[in-house]
């Protein structure tokens, strides 16, 4: 089985290089990585062409992180797909090799696992633990979702159900997985491992604007679903987060 691993990227040239040796050094074999730029006017593109593993790198204006990540999608030859922004990386050489032993062995459409959460200048020090836990589709409405860099899904359930809704500019992973394991019922595996660290600071989470339209668009993704939260479903989303300071 091949693995596309998408890589969207805009103006990151102090932290593409983890990115992009993580996936390098991984020790399964059928690996297309594949590089979504936004346009980059820094040195990312320059990095990234330092490094020969790469399938695909493709520069050119879009609508944002999700459209990108859409365009990986539609471009990718492999069976299973992954999305690894450009500030993430993998922990360990053998993530993939594991990951694609999950889908085989337990005949599934996703796999998903831990996170961490590393400071952006120091990606030694952990901030916070994100696990996931094994699943249970009713732990959507407790506010559960899987670390988005964590997950990994069959390009097939993409073609079938659809991809990024790019409209929710914050909370389109979020609605994904929403759709994939909650409204479809997708079989999934839980690895319980740590898999990837990201970077702090990201979209959703960097100001209380950004986390207030988060939870808008959190509500929307129930709504365009035809489903329906408990009424602190969306509210326990970011409040479940705080245990994972501890």
């Amino acid at each position: 089985m091949t693995i596309s691993i998408i890589t969207p990227s805009l103006n990151n040239e102090t932290v593409i290089r983890d990115c992009l040796e993580s996936v390098r050094t991984q020790d399964y074999p059928e690996i297309e990585h594949l590089l979504l730029d936004g346009g980059s006017m820094d040195r990312t593109l320059e990095i990234a062409r330092s490094f020969p593993h790469l399938a695909d790198i493709l520069s050119g204006a879009d609508e944002g992180i999700y459209d990108a990540i859409n365009k990986g999608i539609n471009r990718a030859a492999g069976e299973v797909i992954a999305v690894l922004n450009a500030d993430d990386f993998y922990l360990q050489p053998g993530v993939i090799s594991r990951v694609m032993k999950s889908f085989r062995e337990g005949k599934v459409d996703s796999v998903y696992g831990d996170l961490i959460y590393v400071s952006r200048k120091d990606p030694s020090k952990i901030i916070r633990t994100w696990k996931s836990g094994p699943f249970q589709k009713e732990l959507f409405l407790q506010g559960w979702m899987p670390p988005h860099p964590a997950f990994f899904l069959r390009k097939d359930c993409y073609l079938k159900y659809g991809l990024y809704r790019k409209e929710l500019s914050i909370s389109a992973d979020y609605e994904l997985m929403l759709r994939m394991l909650y409204l479809h019922s997708l079989p999934c595996d839980y690895l319980p491992e740590t898999l990837v660290a990201m970077r702090t600071g990201g979209a959703s989470n960097r100001s209380f604007k950004a986390r207030w339209l988060a939870n808008r668009q959190d509500r929307a993704a129930w709504t365009m679903n035809g489903l329906k939260p408990e009424w602190l479903t969306l509210w326990k989303k970011p409040l479940s987060k705080l245990k994972q300071y501890l």
